[in-house]
């Protein structure tokens, strides 16, 4: 946990001190490879795994109806959000 915090840490002032120069681009670029790895690694680690293989097809259905739960509440507190403190201002 100190490894996690500490990294953060110092990723916060290497950003403070490197806020002036225009780096956000690749910076964005960079995270955007860092999620692709990832992923790309997870694929690996579920695909090694015995136990998520033979029982995909439960494990498949729960996952797409936690997502669409999860999609559709995001949607709806977005929704929400907007009509609530946004849309007023528009009129």
């Amino acid at each position: 946990m100190l490894t996690v915090i500490s990294c953060m840490v110092i990723g916060i002032l290497t950003g403070y001190v490197l806020r002036k120069r225009h780096i956000a681009g690749l910076v964005g670029k960079l995270i955007s490879v860092a999620i692709v790895l990832l992923l790309f690694f997870l694929g690996i680690s579920v695909g090694t795994n015995k136990d998520i293989i033979n029982n995909l097809s439960t494990i498949g259905v729960n996952a797409v109806l936690i997502s669409f739960a999860a999609t559709m509440g995001s949607v709806l507190v977005s929704w929400l959000v907007y009509v609530i403190w946004f849309k007023s201002k528009e009129s």
